[in-house]
């Protein structure tokens, strides 16, 4: 589970104004952080499937937020991912 810490931060990160919450950054922020601990708790826990399979929704989802990001606003898109440190 992500700390309040975390998520504020992550939120801090990339937001618009004082009051962004909601953004698709911000969520694709949120969900980085999420995909960065559950990957750490299936390394230790193999056989925790529940969480594998939450982990292939979460990696779906900030896939589709991408993708929307990308046809919307590209220069945003770019910024996002070379924030994050992804891959694309």
């Amino acid at each position: 589970m992500i700390t309040k810490e975390k998520k504020s931060k992550a939120i801090s990160a990339l937001q618009r104004d004082k009051a962004d919450v909601g953004s698709p950054e911000v969520q694709v922020s949120i969900l980085t952080e999420r995909i960065k601990e559950v990957t750490e708790h299936a390394k230790v826990n193999k056989h925790d499937f529940m969480a594998k399979r939450g982990l292939i929704q979460m990696v779906g989802k900030r896939k589709k937020l991408l993708k929307y990001l990308e046809n919307t606003d590209f220069e945003l898109y770019k910024s996002t991912v070379a924030k994050l440190g992804l891959r694309k």
